[in-house]
């Protein structure tokens, strides 16, 4: 039998003992205790990079970015300067765990919202070194395509004509380390729209990261309850009105997106 995915196996046994802050608000959030966080490897003002408590797959190395020391913050919120600082971090410490050679692929991604898969809603981001997994295996040049939105020499904002699951994912694409800035412009742009205007807003995204073509690349997508079609045939959707979603967006943040080539 062919299996077209790759597993990886999930410790319940350590899952079960995650806390869970987003289900139940009387959780108290360990990432704000910080006297007592253990295993951090370095940190950067407020953000803090450290060995994942609770590592619940099977052949992996599981770390976290905490964002910053404000529980309720996230990307839509924080200052441009300091989202610029955390995405230079957190792409930094992808790069290393990625020159160690001890991975066939390196992750780096973010949940945010009940949907989203995570549990904990302290702003935080992850990097995952897998063992034996390419990403790569399952990536194609048409997921980072679509309609553009904004871009620049280095750097584009497009929403997603060939979504990886659907129904809307946005693309931030840059061609080098220089133009992180601009990353910072555009995903702040985008959270603050699908979490405020997004069909009167939104609770759950995901952020994944890519290199791809020599490109860095963010996806940002929605989460609402995933269709069936997906989980039972993996078959993607798009929406029938992404234009509406561009023009929304160039309205709304129109001087945000003129400030990028100024």
């Amino acid at each position: 039998m062919d299996i077209q995915n790759e597993v990886l196996q999930f410790k319940m046994d350590i899952g079960v003992k995650k806390p869970d802050s987003i289900k139940n608000k009387e959780v108290k959030c360990p990432f704000c205790d910080r006297e007592n966080l253990t295993d951090i490897y370095d940190t950067s003002g407020s953000i803090i990079y450290l060995k994942n408590k609770f590592p619940t797959l099977e052949d992996t190395f599981q770390t976290v970015i905490i964002e910053s020391d404000d529980c309720e913050g996230d990307p839509s919120k924080y200052s441009i300067a300091h989202l610029t600082k955390l995405l230079t971090f957190a792409i930094e410490k992808w790069d290393q765990m990625e020159s160690t050679g001890e991975y066939k692929s390196v992750i780096l991604y973010k949940n945010h919202g009940p949907l989203s898969g995570g549990t904990l809603s302290h702003p935080h981001m992850q990097i995952v070194g897998l063992k034996n997994i390419d990403y790569n295996k399952k990536v194609t040049d048409a997921y980072f395509k679509g309609i553009p939105i904004s871009s620049g020499e280095g750097y584009e904002l497009n929403i997603s004509t060939y979504p990886i699951m659907g129904f809307r994912e946005f693309n931030i694409l840059i061609e080098h380390h220089k133009f992180i800035s601009q990353m910072a412009i555009y995903l702040q742009t985008v959270t603050h729209y699908l979490l405020n205007h997004f069909y009167k807003g939104l609770e759950s995204y995901n952020l994944f990261f890519y290199k791809w073509n020599g490109k860095i690349i963010c996806k940002i997508l929605p989460r609402f309850v995933v269709s069936p079609l997906f989980i039972g045939y993996s078959i993607s959707q798009v929406s029938n009105q992404l234009e509406v979603h561009k023009d929304q967006i160039l309205s709304i943040y129109k001087k945000e997106l003129e400030s990028i080539s100024s």
